[in-house]
């Protein structure tokens, strides 16, 4: 397996001007370097792109990247280096790296503006090397910047930060000491969901070591989402059972959706649900259970009672408005 380590810089409007619909971020700038599976760096690329939605640099664009509308006007069209790119990549099999979550969604967004062909049909595999940091490092679950990552392991800082090719070059440099001595974090796998699954036999269902993530299909709206029995549905990860649940699906914001239930062989379960609007504005799930102790079973159900006496007072006051009483 090669590792893809890419990193990407996009423009987008200037204030008082609108944003173009379907490319919200303009990509600018590709960098990338190919690890091994050793974590030698065998290749690298970097590239401008010459924009032609937003002919004006944002402020904060030029500020983070210090690049004038004038450099860019010397780069080649989006389409032409995309495609220059992915032959870039490679016939042999490999996996993108990119710091945080972000970049490959605007890869495929400003493809599909294009009018390219998709990356895939589906959710993405890739390597958020900004998490792995944190599971390797830290607690798993705090974020830190690029820079600081590099000063915390105190590595050589050779180039200026906040480029598509530098950056790309610290995160391989971070990714190849991940390769080295700490393998076992890369076994947790990110998906990018700019194209959720296809159809229920494509929905992703993926376990790791302390939980496990679903992913579901597309569903016309946020009803038939959670009319859906897979949807709702929890299980044992470890002995694969289906679960009672001890606390019913319950939101106090109407995106985030929980429920506790137990196994009598592991014990209690937190299962987190979160409706996502994909691209052509129909609604799919992501869906994580994850083993609990009896501390934070018992944190979930005082959760739980708060959002049923939220959910009564809203229905009480609904009730007793004039609208309300109308009807």
């Amino acid at each position: 397996m090669n590792y893809v380590v890419m990193d990407l810089e996009w423009n987008q409007s200037t204030a008082g001007r609108p944003q173009v619909p379907g490319i919200p971020f303009e990509i600018i700038e590709i960098g990338a370097i190919k690890l091994d599976d050793k974590g030698a760096m065998t290749g690298q690329y970097s590239r401008l792109i010459k924009p032609t939605v937003y002919q004006e640099m944002h402020m904060a664009t030029s500020r983070l990247i210090h690049l004038k509308m004038e450099e860019l006007q010397r780069g080649e069209p989006f389409q032409k280096t995309a495609e220059e790119f992915l032959q870039w990549c490679g016939q042999e099999e490999y996996r993108f790296c990119t710091w945080g979550n972000l970049d490959l969604t605007e890869l495929q967004r400003n493809m599909k503006y294009y009018g390219m062909s998709s990356l895939s049909d589906g959710p993405i595999p890739f390597l958020d090397v900004q998490k792995l940091f944190s599971l390797a490092y830290e607690d798993g679950k705090s974020r830190r910047s690029l820079e600081s990552a590099v000063d915390l392991l105190e590595m050589e800082k050779d180039i200026p930060f906040h480029r598509a090719f530098s950056d790309a070059y610290y995160t391989a440099k971070i990714m190849a000491g991940l390769i080295r001595d700490n393998s076992e974090v890369l076994k947790r796998i990110s998906f990018d969901v700019f194209h959720p699954p296809a159809c229920r036999e494509a929905e992703i269902k993926a376990q790791f070591d302390t939980y496990l993530k679903y992913i579901s299909r597309e569903f016309a709206d946020k009803t038939e989402a959670l009319s859906d029995r897979e949807v709702l549905s929890s299980r044992c990860y470890l002995c694969r059972r289906n679960l009672k649940k001890k606390v019913k699906w319950f939101t106090i914001n109407g995106r985030h959706y929980y429920c506790l239930s137990y196994c009598e062989k592991h014990g209690y379960f937190k299962n987190k649900l979160r409706l996502r609007k994909s691209e052509s504005g129909r609604i799919f799930v992501v869906k994580t259970t994850r083993r609990i102790t009896e501390e934070e079973a018992g944190a979930l159900r005082e959760k739980g009672e708060k959002a049923r006496e939220l959910h009564r007072r809203r229905n009480r006051s609904r009730a007793s408005s004039p609208a309300g009483k109308k009807m």
